[in-house]
C-alpha cells in the first residue's frame, strides 16, 4: 500500500484499486450503479474490475473519445442514459477515465436530478494531479474551454498508479506540465526535484511520491479557497494564455494535449511575471528553457497574425472580472501574486517571448 497522504479532500492514494473499489461498492448495496468510461479506459482500464462488476448490476456508458465531445450533445446523452437506465439520487457513478470524461460526467452526475454520488477513478497523470481534487465540473462551449460547469467534489478519488503504464509518453508529459506547474507556484523544491527525473523513464513508487506532493499541493489551495475566490487562482498560472492558445488550436483542427498549452502558457506567463512582478528575466528565461527541451513547439505557426485572434481568446478568460483579464504571476518560484491584470501590449509581448523561445 502506497503511503496515505494527508488531504482535506477524500482522495485515496492505493496501489490496490479493486480492493477499494470493493469497499465502496459495499457502501452501495441495492442501489443502481453506473459505469462510465471512454473508449481507450473500456479497452485499457476496465478489464481490471471485470471479475469485481461482473458481481453487480451495473450500466455501462462509453464516452465518444477526444476534446469535441466535451459538450453540452454529450452531457444530455449522459442524462438520457441515466434516465433510461433508472438512475436516482441515491445511485451512484464511477467514472474511470482522464480529465475530459470525469469533467463532463461529473457534471451530469451533479446536476440529473439535482445531483447523484459519483466517484472517479482517473486513470491519466493529467487526471490524477489535477483534476482528482478540486470538484471542478464542465464542459465546453462555443469554443471556450470548462465554459459552463458547476464546483460539486465527487464522493471519492481512487487514483493508483497502475494505470500510468496505460498511457502514451505524450499524456504522460500533459500531465507532467500540472505537476511543474505546481512547483512553480509553491514548492520549488518540489519543481526541481520534478526537472531531475525522467518522467518517461521512473520507477513506479518515486513517480507516486510526486503525484502525491502534487496532489498535497492542489488540495492546500481547495481547502482555502473552495470555489476560486481567491488564493485558489494560484491554480491558473500558465492557463490564460495557454486556454487562449488551446481555443486557437482548436480553431485550425489541431488538438495538443491539455499539459502542452499550459507549458507554453506559463513560458509566456514567466516573461509577464519578469515585467510586472520583478521575476528575474535569468530565472524566466532558464526555466523556459527547460520547458521547451520537455514539450517543444508549438503544433502551429503564430506569429503577428495570429496577435488579434490570441487577445479575444485571453478576454473571454472566464477567470476574468469585467474589462480586466486576470493572470497569476510569480515574484520568484514559489512566491505568486493573484489577479494580476496585464495590457494588450504586454499580452503581446509575452506572445511574442513565446515566440522568440520556441523559434517559431
Amino acid at each position: 500500500m502506497i503511503k496515505e497522504a494527508k488531504l482535506h479532500s477524500d482522495v485515496v492514494i492505493t496501489n490496490q484499486v479493486v480492493d477499494e473499489v470493493k469497499d465502496l461498492l459495499s457502501q452501495y448495496e441495492n442501489r443502481s450503479i453506473f459505469v462510465f468510461t471512454d473508449i481507450n479506459t473500456t479497452n485499457f482500464c476496465l478489464p481490471i474490475f471485470s471479475d469485481l462488476f461482473s458481481q453487480y448490476a451495473i450500466s455501462y456508458y462509453e464516452m465518444q473519445h477526444g476534446e469535441d465531445n466535451k459538450s453540452l450533445n454529450t452531457v444530455v446523452e449522459m442524462w438520457d442514459f441515466l434516465g433510461k437506465h433508472g438512475a436516482d439520487r441515491k445511485s451512484l457513478v464511477i467514472q474511470i477515465g482522464g480529465g475530459l470524461l470525469t469533467d463532463i460526467g461529473g457534471f451530469a452526475a451533479s446536476t440529473f436530478k439535482r445531483g447523484m454520488d459519483f466517484v472517479n477513478i482517473p486513470t491519466t497523470l493529467l487526471s490524477q494531479v489535477d483534476a482528482s481534487v478540486g470538484g471542478k465540473t464542465g464542459f465546453n462551449y462555443h469554443g471556450l474551454k470548462n465554459e459552463i460547469g458547476v464546483i460539486r467534489q465527487p464522493n471519492r478519488v481512487i487514483i493508483d498508479p497502475i494505470f500510468l503504464k496505460t498511457l502514451d509518453d505524450s499524456h504522460l508529459i500533459s500531465g507532467y506540465a500540472e505537476m511543474l506547474k505546481h512547483g512553480f507556484i509553491f514548492d520549488k523544491e518540489h519543481l526541481n526535484k520534478l526537472l531531475d527525473v525522467d518522467i518517461l523513464n521512473i520507477d513506479t513508487q518515486e513517480l507516486a511520491a510526486l503525484i502525491q506532493r502534487s496532489i498535497e499541493i492542489k488540495d492546500h489551495f481547495v481547502y482555502i479557497d473552495p470555489n476560486e475566490k481567491g488564493i485558489r487562482k494560484a491554480l491558473n498560472f500558465g492557463h490564460t494564455v495557454g486556454h487562449a492558445l488551446e481555443s486557437l488550436f482548436i480553431e485550425h483542427h489541431v488538438h495538443p494535449q491539455h499539459g502542452y498549452a499550459v507549458a507554453w502558457g506559463m513560458i509566456a506567463e514567466l516573461y509577464l511575471s519578469a515585467v510586472k512582478k520583478g521575476l528575474s528575466i535569468d530565472v524566466a528565461d532558464n526555466y523556459s528553457d527547460k520547458l521547451i527541451h520537455i514539450f517543444g513547439v508549438p503544433p502551429i505557426k503564430i506569429d503577428a497574425s495570429q496577435h488579434d485572434r490570441l487577445l479575444q481568446w485571453v478576454s473571454k478568460d472566464k477567470k476574468n472580472e469585467g474589462k480586466k483579464v486576470n493572470f497569476t504571476l510569480l515574484s520568484d518560484v514559489g512566491t505568486f501574486s493573484i489577479n494580476e491584470g496585464a495590457e494588450s501590449n504586454e499580452v503581446i509581448e509575452s506572445i511574442e517571448y513565446l515566440i522568440k523561445k520556441t523559434n517559431i
